[in-house]
């Protein structure tokens, strides 16, 4: 199931969605908004891993080497 979120844009920001929707790049306006999702979500989760491995670096993590180390 989908869910519709309304949401309100500069014109500026407007012209660049339109713009590349016109160019071929995208299908559509919700095209356009999944793909920025989908791009923020992966640079959190790259920053996620980046501080997971700075702990691992620093002695505070803890490196798992099976699922019983997770008790």
């Amino acid at each position: 199931m989908r869910n519709i979120i309304n949401i309100s844009l500069p014109p500026k920001m407007v012209e660049e969605v339109e713009k590349n929707i016109k160019k071929g790049r995208f299908a559509s306006k919700s095209e356009f908004f999944r793909m920025l999702i989908r791009l923020w979500t992966e640079g959190k989760l790259a920053e996620e891993l980046e501080e997971s491995r700075l702990e691992l670096k620093q002695g505070k993590g803890k490196l798992l080497r099976s699922l019983k180390d997770l008790r």
